[in-house]
């Protein structure tokens, strides 16, 4: 019964969709009215609510919507939709502001001599409004009423004018900053959570371990992960489009004829040219390179692009008229100073100790006035000319709504669809078929590209990723990342726009174009280009790296980057680290023979001790990196034999799971029918047999295991942990050469410091000999504190806390304290004795030796990766990698 439900919910929604019905409103009210026919149904019929139910009963999917609806309307901290508004605002604020008129009639002066060159600068525009306004529909109108009749007037095709400027004009869904990259992330970081209960189900029914290792686990994504994946791909749309035309234009050259400049390439000109596209290229750059630098996350990116576009449409609508650029050159003055305030003083408001705090902070507040007034000023531009600022709050607040009310809705519908058991019946579908992860890639893109044909992508983006997407990341076998996966659909959504009959760029283009251009010429005009399209998913989908490259490298360099010690990176540092040792093992040798050649007799005989061991643990790493490559070739010669046998046995459990599960569904009935009495009878007897087939289905499936598949899983993890028990060897072994090292460096070169504690120290005599005890055991308290500055004071403190205790109570006694008093001093005299003399003979000694192992034996211990360091690791970790033999 499940099934019908789950059919009438698809029909319900498809009906309404198809009829016209509103989508905010089709998605959470097919939901309900299914939710509401199964429930009444249940009690009628089944014998309670949730009789027709795969999981929970009405109560729980009525308890999952208002989650959702306070998720999405009411928790500040889920913030990743918060940049939805802030985007709309920017984007139509320059729409309404000319900036695309401006762009298109200057870019068409500037290309149109160049064979093809209209063309391209349609292109170039298509993309640099993606970048700054990323709405389709206005950037499809404006491109048809300005740039379509300029390339009829010079005898462009018909298909090829129309075509450019739609696929130009979706540019804006995968270059960001996009709306539809922020929605992906949404949706995938829900995704990411219910992939990793998959994937922690299947490690442990494969291997029978309760948690899925650390370096196995699934990372999720944010709006700025996807506006840096989705960078590399957007410009590789941009060049196949731009090198289509070109060619186009160099076969045939009456599809592309140049359109030559009536006037003159002049100072002039160039200027115009610089005055349209400084500005914009500026706001790009302060929205994404603020993302990428880490300045700024994608909400506050998503402000200063909101702010930047307001100051632009100051100066924008006062064109031609006196003072018109001057709130945008206050603005610019006024962040100039901030930043050289920032440079120069360390502002911290909580935290003022200087008069030089004070004079920072002044400065900055003026600074920070003076942008305030530019920005008020260009608001109220804004406001009172043509009702700017009015249009675009009201136009930013109908967008906001129409998401934000389609996203609770489908969350609703999701809900429904998992409440009928829909998610297992596609998971069972998907992970039946043959061919592996490919093939279940292949089939979920080809139906959302279908999809693209009758859906907006909001619709495909809320209702079909939330319930493919957790099956294609849980997969081992190609252990794809949630950027990856979201920039795939995002190109593939893209598509959309393009496919007829609802392909919304053409619908837009079509209510502009002449009457001359038929509608015909503009469906063959598209073609071309969803080809480029689905080439350019081919393109990111064979190479990776265009995708996880940026928000790999942007972490790795980012102030909350992982150290090198984080277990998820130690296999690519590693593989870095292996062709360093290779590269430098000579010069590596010879360091630590020099090192072990000082002369550290000044050195206590632990320091000493722990010094030689860390040389010989240094010359250890060689042997363990040897082993490692002989545990991993070991490995690698078996896994070729061994793959088709887990293959094989992976189908199998997949078998037996949807067996499972069914029998779980029909011993939920069971139970159900066995309190009806003898009405139920005959359907009780009916499931019990069901029940029985179902057992007797798992003893047929278990007798296909392969011959010998015991024996060749445990060679297999033998083989695996013997490779696994080599690295961690090789970490305890280059941890243990180089933290004596850094802890006697550290020793050494705080010898001057500890110095300075001698008269402070000595002093403590007269306190305890003058002071009342709980005055002198507050100051030994206080010298203790400060003396923990100093690296391997523990000695000296604890007699001073000695000291200390022998005053404290209703008996003092400060003969005892004195001795432990005396006692510290000598600790401390021989404390700086042996670091003042290590100084001298040895330190520069180990300086030398830390610098020249640092990069490879010791960085493990280093706090964070190089930058080339960590575009060494990122480049490994953009590659997917599978799992799958491990579990």
């Amino acid at each position: 019964m499940e099934i019908l439900f789950l059919i009438i919910l698809v029909v319900t929604m498809v009906t309404a969709l198809g009829s016209g019905f509103p989508v905010a409103f089709a998605l959470p009210g097919s939901a309900i009215f299914t939710i509401a026919l199964a429930a009444i149904s249940g009690a009628i019929f089944g014998g309670g609510t949730d009789a027709y139910f795969a999981h929970g009963d009405p109560i729980q999917w009525l308890n999952a919507g208002v989650t959702n609806f306070r998720g999405i309307y009411w928790e500040a901290e889920r913030d990743t939709l918060i940049a939805i508004p802030l985007f709309i605002f920017m984007g139509i604020m320059l729409e309404r502001s000319k900036v695309a008129e401006d762009l298109l009639v200057t870019m068409a002066q500037l290309f149109g001599p160049v064979p093809g060159g209209l063309g391209i600068s349609v292109v170039i525009v298509g993309a640099l409004l993606a970048a700054t306004t990323g709405i389709v529909g206005a950037t499809v109108i404006a491109m048809g009423l300005i740039s379509l009749p300029v390339m009829l007037r010079a005898n462009y095709s018909h298909s090829l004018a129309t075509g450019t400027i739609s696929a130009s004009g979706t540019l804006g869904q995968i270059i960001p900053p996009s709306i539809v990259l922020i929605i992906l992330a949404d949706q995938l970081s829900n995704a990411t959570d219910q992939a990793v209960s998959i994937r922690t189900a299947d490690y442990k029914q494969g291997t029978g371990q309760l948690s899925l290792p650390s370096e196995f686990d699934l990372t999720s994504t944010s709006a700025g992960d996807m506006f840096l994946g989705a960078f590399l791909p957007g410009l590789v749309l941009v060049g196949l489009y731009i090198l289509y035309i070109l060619v186009i234009a160099f076969i045939k050259p009456k599809m592309a004829p140049p359109a030559p400049y009536e006037g003159k390439f002049d100072s002039k000109f160039l200027m115009r040219v610089l005055l349209v596209l400084v500005p914009p290229l500026t706001l790009i750059f302060a929205v994404l390179g603020s993302i990428v630098m880490g300045i700024a996350t994608v909400n506050q990116a998503g402000a200063i692009g909101a702010i930047g576009a307001m100051i632009m449409a100051g100066y924008r609508l006062m064109e031609g008229r006196k003072g018109a650029f001057t709130p945008a050159i206050v603005a610019g003055i006024s962040l100039g100073a901030i930043m050289v305030v920032l440079s120069i003083y360390d502002i911290n408001v909580k935290n003022i100790q200087s008069q030089s705090d004070i004079n920072g902070i002044i400065f900055a507040g003026i600074a920070s006035t003076g942008l305030l007034v530019a920005i008020a000023w260009s608001g109220w531009r804004a406001f009172k000319i043509d009702d700017t600022l009015e249009g675009v709050m009201i136009e930013t607040a109908k967008t906001t709504s129409l998401v934000f009310i389609i996203l609770l809705g489908a969350a609703m519908l999701t809900a429904a669809f998992r409440a009928f058991g829909g998610e297992e019946l596609v998971r069972d579908f998907l992970t039946g078929m043959p061919g592996g992860f490919v093939t279940k890639f292949i089939v979920v893109m080809s139906v959302i590209f279908l999809l693209g044909f009758f859906l907006d992508f909001i619709e495909i983006a809320v209702v079909v990723v939330p319930i493919i997407a957790p099956i294609l990341l849980a997969d081992p076998s190609a252990n794809v990342t949630a950027v990856w996966l979201g920039v795939m659909i995002g190109v593939n959504m893209q598509t959309s726009f393009l496919t007829p009959p609802f392909g919304f760029a053409l619908f837009y283009l079509r209510g502009v174009a002449p009457p001359q251009v038929k509608t015909i010429e503009m469906y063959r005009g598209v073609v071309p280009f969803i080809l480029l399209q689905l080439l350019g998913l081919l393109i990111v989908g064979l190479y990776p790296p265009l995708v996880n490259y940026l928000p790999n490298k942007v972490y790795l360099t980012s102030e909350t980057a992982p150290p090198p010690q984080n277990p998820k990176l130690q296999r690519c540092i590693e593989g870095y680290l292996f062709n360093q040792y290779e590269l430098t093992s000579d010069q590596l040798k010879a360091s630590i023979s020099k090192a072990k050649s000082l002369d550290f007799s000044a050195l206590p005989d632990k320091y000493q001790s722990s010094l030689g061991e860390g040389f010989q643990s240094a010359e250890k790493s060689f042997d363990m990196i040897a082993k490692i490559k002989t545990a991993e070739n070991a490995l690698f010669a078996y896994i070729p034999e061994y793959r088709p046998l887990h293959e094989e046995m992976r189908a199998i459990r997949v078998e037996l799971a949807t067996v499972a599960r069914e029998m779980k569904e029909l011993n939920k009935t069971s139970r159900r029918l066995s309190r009806g009495g003898a009405a139920d009878k005959s359907e009780f007897d009916e499931v019990e047999a069901e029940l029985a087939e179902l057992k007797e289905l798992q003893k047929q499936i278990l007798t296909k295991t392969p011959v010998g598949w015991e024996d060749a899983r445990k060679r297999y993890t033998t083989l695996e942990k013997t490779e696994s028990n080599a690295r961690r060897k090789y970490r305890r072994t280059v941890d243990d050469a180089y933290e004596p090292i850094v802890e006697v460096q550290g020793l050494i070169a705080s010898a001057d410091l500890l110095a300075t504690f001698e008269d402070k120290i000595k002093g403590l005599a007269a306190v305890i000999a003058s002071d009342p005890p709980p005055q002198a055991m507050e100051k030994i308290k206080a010298l203790s504190s400060e003396l923990s500055a100093v690296k391997g004071s523990s000695p000296i403190k604890s007699k001073l806390s000695k000291a200390r205790r022998a005053l404290k109570g209703d008996n003092p006694k400060p003969e005892k304290a004195a001795k432990e008093l005396t006692k510290a001093l000598k600790i401390f005299a021989k404390e700086v004795a042996w670091r003042q003399a290590a100084k001298a003979k040895v330190l520069g000694g180990l300086q030398k030796y830390d610098s020249d192992i640092k990069e490879t034996i010791g960085l493990r211990q280093q706090e964070r990766l190089t930058s080339e360091q960590a575009g060494e690791v990122a480049t490994c970790l953009s590659n997917h990698r599978d799992i799958s033999l491990s579990f």
